[in-house]
């Protein structure tokens, strides 16, 4: 699957993960009211969990080792877990108690922040090809788009605007 499909996907699924997120971000921020740092993470966990799952199944199905999911499970946690974690739990404090935004609009702008970092993961360590299987992909396949390591940057220096910003 070439790189560009591989994206639409992600993005399909970052979607759902999307309302997932910000359903749960409600949800438990009635239950914890005023604790909306608590309820960021939590909402982030669970959607880390839905997102894996969409991505192992639809995603990067032609990726997928039935004895590594374990190992999967480990390195999106560790990679896109980490990212969405605390990039969202940075900019949600930065987004609601510094600039004052809502809270659903502030998550929104952190979830887009951290999408296209969590592809890069995703697709170059996450969800690698194995060795053994990488010599029956096309070079098309092989090859990583060469926008995605611009966009990665370009996000990253969003980020790093944003998190300056008071």
């Amino acid at each position: 699957m070439n790189t560009f499909i591989r994206w639409l996907k992600f993005n399909l699924v970052g979607a759902i993960g999307m309302v997932v997120q910000l359903a749960a971000l409600a949800l438990f921020n009635r239950w914890w009211a005023g604790r909306y740092l608590r309820a960021s993470a939590a909402a982030v966990e669970l959607t880390l969990l839905h997102n894996f799952v969409w991505h192992l199944f639809y995603t990067w199905r032609d990726r997928r080792d039935r004895s590594a999911i374990l190992g999967r499970l480990l390195r999106f946690h560790l990679s896109n877990g980490l990212v969405s974690m605390l990039g969202n739990l940075a900019l949600m404090r930065l987004l609601v108690h510094e600039a004052h935004m809502p809270l659903l609009v502030a998550n929104s702008i952190a979830i887009l922040c951290c999408s296209i970092v969590n592809f890069c993961l995703g697709n170059e360590w996450v969800f690698a090809m194995e060795l053994q299987k990488e010599s029956q992909v096309s070079e098309a396949e092989r090859t990583p788009s060469k926008e995605l390591p611009r966009i990665c940057l370009g996000c990253l220096e969003i980020s790093g605007k944003l998190m300056g910003m008071k």
